[in-house]
C-alpha cells in the first residue's frame, strides 16, 4: 500500500470515528444560516441582558408617569423610523438577495435605496416635529421632541437590508453589541430622574447610528454605487411601496398602540401598557434570529431550488412555532414574578396586561413562519397588504370603543383581537395557491398544510 493511500484511508477512518455530535457541530460551523442565527443569538442574548439591566433601573428611575411620557414619544418616534425605512428592510433585502452576485445592479438598488431614504428622513422629520408641537405636554420639553427625532433618523437610516441581502449578520450582531453596550453605560452615567427621560431617548441612537455609519461604509466596499439619479429614487420607492404599506399596517396594531392609548388614558396607565407590551414582544424576540437568518436565505432559494426553499420553511417553521408555545406558558405563569422583579411593586397594575399579551410570542412565531417566511419571498405582497391593513383597522376601531373604557387592559386586548386576525388570515393566505403575478411558485410547507 503506498503512503499516500494509506494516509487518504487513515483520514477517512479518522472521520469517521469523529463522534456524531463533533460532526455535526463542524457542518453547522460552515452553514451560511446556522452562522447567521448563531451571530443574531448572540445579540439576542445581548438585547436580553441589557433590558434586565437597564429596564428595573428606568422603571424605577423615570416611574410608571415618566416611562409613559417617554413610550409615547418614542411611539411617535416609530411612525417615523417606518416612514425612513419605508419597507427597504424586506423589499430591498430581498431585491439584494436575488442580485447578490451582481455587484452593479447591487450597487444601484443601494444608491437607489440610500438617496431615497435620505429624502424621506428630511420629509418625515419636517412632519414629526410639526405633530409633536401639537401636544401641550411635549411641547413644554423640546429636548424630548429633538431626542426623539435623532433616535427616529438613527434607527431609520440603519441599512439592515445591506446585512441581511447579503447575509452578513455577524457584522451587524458586533456592531449593535458595541451600540447597545455603550448606552446602556449613558443610562448610568445619565439618568438619574424624571425629567431625563429625552437621554433615554437619545441614548438609543448610539446602536443605530454606529450600525449605519459603518454599514453605509461597508455597503461603498461591497458594491459599485453610482450618483443616484430620479429614476433609481423612483425604482426604489416603487419597489419598497407595498413593504411600506404592509409595514404601516403592521405598526397600527404594534408600535403605534402606547400612542392611540396615549390620547385617552393618563401616563401612568400608558407606563403599565409599556412596560408590558415591551417584556411580551422582547420575549417573541428572542424567535427573531431564526427569522431574519432564514428569510434572505429562503429568497435566493426560491428562485433557485424551491425544494431546498421548502424544506428550510418547515425546519424554520418548527421551530419558530415551538419556541413561541414555550414562551407562551412562561409569561402567563412567570408574570407576577417578572413584573415585580423587572420593573418594580409600583407596576403590579400591568400583571394582568402581561398575562392577556402573554399569547404574542406564539402569535407572531406563527404569523413570522407563513408570512415572512413563505408569502414575501414569493412575492404575494398584495395579499399580505391587504391582511395588514384590515387588521391595523381592527385595532384602531377597537382601541378607540375599548382604551378610554379599560385603559392598559383593554388595549392589551385589543393588541390580541388584531395579532390573532393576521395569524388566521395569514395561515388561510398561505394554504390558496398563489396568486397570478409572476412569481414562482414556492411548495412551501404552509401552503401545502404541513405547517
Amino acid at each position: 500500500m503506498s503512503a499516500a493511500r494509506f494516509m487518504i484511508e487513515s483520514a477517512t477512518d479518522s472521520q469517521r470515528l469523529q463522534p456524531r455530535a463533533i460532526r455535526l457541530a463542524k457542518r453547522l460551523a460552515g452553514n451560511v444560516v446556522a452562522r447567521n442565527a448563531a451571530s443574531l443569538y448572540a445579540v439576542q442574548f445581548c438585547r436580553k441582558i441589557f433590558p434586565l439591566i437597564s429596564i428595573p433601573y428606568l422603571a424605577r428611575t423615570l416611574g410608571p408617569a415618566g416611562w409613559g411620557t417617554v413610550a409615547f414619544v418614542q411611539s411617535l418616534s416609530e411612525f417615523l423610523v417606518l416612514w425612513i425605512e419605508f419597507g427597504f428592510n424586506l423589499s430591498a433585502t430581498r431585491d439584494i438577495a436575488h442580485h447578490r452576485y451582481s455587484p452593479e445592479e447591487c450597487g444601484r438598488i443601494a444608491s437607489g435605496v440610500m438617496a431615497a431614504q435620505i429624502l424621506l428622513a428630511i420629509t418625515g422629520a419636517a412632519m414629526a416635529g410639526f405633530v409633536a408641537l401639537q401636544f401641550p405636554a411635549l411641547r413644554a420639553d423640546s429636548r424630548l421632541i429633538a431626542a426623539g427625532l435623532i433616535y427616529a433618523v438613527a434607527q431609520g437610516l440603519m441599512p439592515l437590508w445591506f446585512f441581511q441581502g447579503l447575509e452578513r449578520l455577524t457584522s451587524a450582531a458586533i456592531l449593535e453589541v458595541i451600540g447597545k453596550a455603550l448606552a446602556l453605560a449613558g443610562l448610568f452615567l445619565l439618568v438619574h430622574g424624571t425629567t431625563d427621560g429625552w437621554k433615554v431617548l437619545a441614548l438609543q441612537a448610539i446602536a443605530p447610528g454606529i450600525s449605519g455609519i459603518v454599514g453605509l461604509w461597508m455597503a461603498r466596499r461591497s458594491f459599485r454605487l453610482c450618483n443616484p439619479s430620479w429614476n433609481l429614487v423612483g425604482d426604489a420607492l416603487r419597489s419598497g411601496w407595498r413593504m411600506f404599506v404592509f409595514r404601516s399596517g403592521e405598526s397600527l396594531y404594534g408600535v403605534g398602540n402606547a400612542f392611540i392609548l396615549g390620547l385617552f388614558a393618563p401616563p401612568t396607565m400608558v407606563g403599565y401598557f409599556a412596560g408590558a407590551d415591551k417584556l411580551t414582544r422582547a420575549a417573541g424576540g428572542l424567535l427573531n434570529p431564526i427569522k431574519d437568518a432564514i428569510y434572505p436565505r429562503i429568497t435566493l432559494l426560491t428562485r433557485h431550488a424551491p425544494e431546498r426553499a421548502a424544506r428550510l420553511l418547515r425546519i424554520g417553521a418548527v421551530l419558530m412555532v415551538s419556541g413561541g408555545a414555550a414562551l407562551t406558558c412562561i409569561l402567563f405563569l412567570g408574570a407576577p414574578f417578572l413584573v415585580n422583579r423587572i420593573m418594580g411593586p409600583q407596576f403590579d397594575p400591568a400583571v394582568n396586561v402581561v398575562r392577556i399579551m402573554s399569547l404574542l410570542p406564539l402569535l407572531l412565531s406563527i404569523t413570522n413562519s407563513v408570512g415572512l417566511q413563505s408569502l414575501l419571498p414569493m412575492r404575494r405582497d398584495r395579499e399580505i397588504n391587504s391582511i395588514i391593513l384590515r387588521a391595523g383597522a381592527i385595532n384602531v376601531l377597537l382601541a378607540f370603543f375599548i382604551a378610554p373604557r379599560w385603559a392598559h387592559n383593554g388595549m392589551a386586548g385589543t393588541v390580541i383581537i388584531a395579532e390573532t386576525f393576521v395569524c388566521l388570515s395569514m395561515i388561510a393566505a398561505a394554504r390558496r395557491k398563489p396568486s397570478v403575478d409572476g412569481s414562482p411558485a414556492l411548495p412551501c410547507a404552509a401552503a401545502s398544510g404541513e405547517l
